[in-house]
């Protein structure tokens, strides 16, 4: 589907066991048009271990072979609420110590092509963007940055591509109705070829 539509940089998400082997094939369906994540690191660090970062990108052949899946969310106000966005692991359960802000997204800007940021609060729950980090990335993120969350019909998408300058990407999901969701599949590809044209 995607590479009959001529849509570069879908993800493949391997969410749960035993999917390994579906990555694969779709990403041999489509050779250099999707990108892998998910189940591929240790999941239950709660500090970036930067050695392993740095050798990942040399293993790689350098930075531009990477999307680094930043999947954030905001602490309860229990857990100290400092209005930041830290990553989060283990199914998005385990906060780390790792905040996504201006000075980190350029430090890890060094060793990737592009940033994936999943609005974890929003993710799958077609309730809209979380607007303050699409705003956070709009003006720190120094490389091509997709966003992912909340999602619900197509004012969304103007929206995202209104604050975000034309500078985020976008990722839709369960919204879609290919994935059992009511935007139209079919309405969002020509929107963003006509995107891609003006």
């Amino acid at each position: 589907m995607y590479k009959e539509d001529r849509l570069e940089g879908g993800h493949v998400i391997m969410l749960g066991p035993n999917n390994k082997e579906a990555a694969r094939e779709a990403l041999l369906a489509y050779p250099n048009g999707l990108q892998v994540g998910g189940g591929i690191n240790e999941s239950s660090k709660t500090t970036l271990d930067w050695e392993k970062l740095k050798k990942l990108v040399d293993v790689l052949g350098g930075p531009q072979h990477l999307v680094l899946d930043l999947s954030c969310r905001k602490k309860p106000e229990a857990a100290g609420d400092d209005g930041l966005y830290y990553v989060v692991a283990n199914k998005w359960q385990t906060y780390t110590d790792f905040a996504v802000t201006p000075e980190t997204l350029k430090q890890l800007s060094e060793y990737c092509d592009e940033f994936l940021i999943h609005g974890v609060e929003n993710e799958g729950k077609q309730c809209g963007v979380l607007e303050d980090l699409i705003v956070l990335l709009t003006e720190h993120s120094p490389i091509p940055t997709t966003y992912a969350g909340g999602v619900r019909n197509m004012d969304d998408v103007y929206l995202v591509q209104k604050i975000g300058k034309g500078k985020i990407d976008l990722t839709i999901g369960s919204a879609l109705d290919c994935f059992g969701g009511k935007m139209s599949y079919k309405e969002v590809v020509q929107w963003h070829h006509e995107a891609q044209q003006g």
